[in-house]
């Protein structure tokens, strides 16, 4: 019974924000702006430059709240404006190449017990090149198959599994790297 008037309590947020009520655009803002500049951060490596982004998309937010057919998860669908609002920065900024380069190897998915934080998981995605940690983060965070990366990001199918491919490759090489160093075999 709680489920319902909470569901009915987003609902009538909702629809006040769409209308500008600033307070209930503030509620809104306050509830998922951390993790929804967590899902910037991942596509942009500058925290500042990463929060003018999600303020930026959460600006699009609002001004699209009359469009949401609360037919799937708000969350949901302000993280599709975020992803696609950083996809749009870092085109415009230039800072995105994809090889284009169709010889991909489908490799198995290596589950190592790394001992790395978050914060170290992160830095390594960070060092990947943009083409390479764009797909790695539209396919392993976001889900995304290849064809809808290929799409969104105007890339082959195949230009999309390869850059996955590499990226993964890179951050092994890259994990592998860190244990040799803390045992010393470096």
């Amino acid at each position: 019974m709680k489920v319902i008037a909470l569901h009915r309590d987003e609902k009538e947020l909702i629809s006040q924000a769409a209308e500008n009520n600033r307070h209930a655009q503030q509620q809104i803002y306050t509830k998922h702006s951390p993790k929804m500049l967590g899902i910037c951060r991942q596509y942009i490596k500058d925290l500042h430059l990463a929060e003018d982004v999600m303020i930026t998309a959460f600006m699009k937010v609002f001004g699209s709240l009359k469009n949401f057919e609360h037919k799937g998860s708000f969350e949901g669908w302000i993280r599709r404006i975020m992803v696609n609002e950083c996809i749009s920065y870092l085109r415009v900024q230039k800072k995105t190449g994809y090889l284009e380069d169709e010889f991909y190897v489908e490799d198995t998915h290596n589950n190592i017990e790394s001992g790395l934080s978050v914060d170290d998981i992160q830095s390594l995605i960070d060092s990947l090149p943009d083409g390479y940690k764009m797909v790695f983060n539209l396919y392993c965070i976001e889900g995304y198959k290849h064809q809808e990366i290929a799409q969104m990001l105007g890339i082959s199918e195949g230009t999309s599994k390869s850059q996955l491919s590499h990226a993964r490759k890179m951050l092994q090489e890259q994990i592998n790297k860190q244990k040799n160093y803390v045992n010393g075999t470096e």
